[in-house]
């Protein structure tokens, strides 16, 4: 599994997750997104689950800013190659939005959906690079196991309600 980011470089160069990513080499910068990858889009229908495993052959966050629009960006022409998939719901453990619900980073992105597409030590390898990265786990141990260990999506979006009921 290949771990990508779709890089809109609109956050400070000096915080943004996926830059550092990119550093280590754990994650490639890409300019298009290829067929069979996964987009992590926060707004779309289809929740993701590790009944995907076997779709995709890498994982691709767009790492752009919270504030900056980004339901403009994610409508655009370059996510079309790509299979969308939303996240189901976990708390952030970055220091800027902590506890904030679905408020990610790039890097928490991409390690949450590693780890429920099966690829767990790919993804506690993302998150180590952060002194935060240990947060996310701590916070969401239970979440992303049952997410993880989840039949269909359709469990999925019954554990997501019964982990944040005020969730529509």
């Amino acid at each position: 599994m290949r771990a990508q980011v779709l890089m809109y470089k609109q956050d400070d160069p000096a915080k943004c997750t996926a830059a550092k990513l990119v550093r280590f080499g754990l994650a490639e910068s890409i300019r298009f997104i290829r067929p069979h990858t996964l987009v992590l889009d926060p707004f779309c229908k289809t929740v993701l689950s590790n009944q995907d495993r076997s779709l995709f052959k890498s994982v691709c966050a767009i790492d752009c800013s919270w504030e900056k629009g980004i339901d403009t960006l994610l409508k655009g022409k370059a996510l079309r190659t790509g299979l969308c998939r939303r996240l189901p719901a976990l708390l952030a453990g970055n220091p800027v939005n902590y506890c904030k619900l679905s408020k990610l980073t790039s890097a928490e992105a991409l390690a949450a959906s590693l780890y429920i597409l099966g690829w767990r030590h790919m993804s506690e390898n993302i998150l180590d690079k952060f002194k935060w990265g240990h947060t996310f786990f701590e916070l969401n141990s239970g979440i992303l196991s049952d997410y993880a260990d989840a039949v269909n999506t359709t469990e999925i979006l019954e554990l997501e309600k019964g982990y944040f009921p005020h969730l529509s």
